[in-house]
């Protein structure tokens, strides 16, 4: 089975600090510490697992400047088979329709049989999945759990809704699917990946590459454009903690005990 997945370098909350920057509509990226988004973490192991089960490729992309080349270096060491950059100026400043028209012409350079996302990234939008799936013309599902091989036509999926509740389909291949944290346990990256993947080639598609008309992608191309970021005011009932961490957790408890809400 060959398998596409999307991923993406986004900011690492564990190390960073973030602060907005109502300069640029945005947040503060210099110096930042990067990493690869969670979700498309858990795609990435549930790829390499169901190639370990049934065989094939896993070929991990992601829409990024050349640093993004280090986040697929870390999912090759983790066990995919290779991995593509996708860069161009023209590219900046896309909005989810235009990461996924980019996506897109990726798919249909290759045959793949599956495209595995996260179920969001960083902006918390959570719509590259079934942006792609619509323009591909696939089925799509969101918020899956747990994966099942049926045969080389029909998948069966799990996937998580309100209430803790399970819902079930079987879906034709090819399609996409958004998968969920907690569909698996990532694998540890160990060191002899590292050092192999660093001397892998990973190749890099342009506009020229793809097809694509640098107006269409980009911000020509967007038609959601972010106006302004910004932290809500606290309102009349609410109480900001200060202090360190544990002093925090500390003064936390004792309101809730408080109010009744612990005992």
């Amino acid at each position: 089975m060959e398998i596409f997945v999307c991923v993406k370098r986004v900011p690492d909350t564990g190390e960073n600090e973030i602060e907005l920057d109502s300069g640029s509509n945005g947040i503060k990226r210099d110096d930042l510490v990067y990493s690869i988004n969670e979700w498309d973490n858990y795609a990435v192991e549930e790829a390499i697992q169901i190639r370990e089960k049934h065989g094939g490729s896993v070929t991990v992309v992601t829409v990024d400047n050349e640093e993004g080349d280090e986040v697929l270096r870390r999912e090759m060491a983790m066990g995919a088979d290779r991995g593509v950059l996708v860069m161009d100026k023209a590219f900046e400043g896309s909005d989810g329709r235009g990461i996924a028209s980019i996506l897109k012409a990726v798919v249909e350079k290759e045959h793949y049989d599956l495209v595995l996302t996260g179920v969001q990234a960083d902006d918390g939008a959570a719509q590259i999945g079934g942006l792609l799936a619509a323009m591909l013309g696939w089925p799509y599902a969101s918020i899956v759990n747990e994966i099942e091989i049926l045969d080389e036509k029909k998948i069966r999926i799990h996937r998580e809704v309100a209430g803790g509740n399970l819902e079930v389909y079987e879906v034709d291949l090819p399609c996409v699917l958004s998968v969920q944290t907690g569909i698996n346990e990532p694998r540890y990256v160990p060191i002899r990946g590292v050092m192999k993947a660093a001397g892998l080639d990973v190749p890099v598609y342009g506009t020229a590459d793809l097809g694509l008309s640098p107006e269409s992608v980009g911000e020509a191309g967007a038609t959601v454009k972010v106006k302004n970021y910004f932290v809500p005011e606290a309102g009349d009932r609410a109480e900001m903690l200060e202090g360190s961490t544990e002093e925090i957790i500390d003064k936390l408890i004792d309101l809730l005990k408080s109010k009744g809400g612990v005992r």
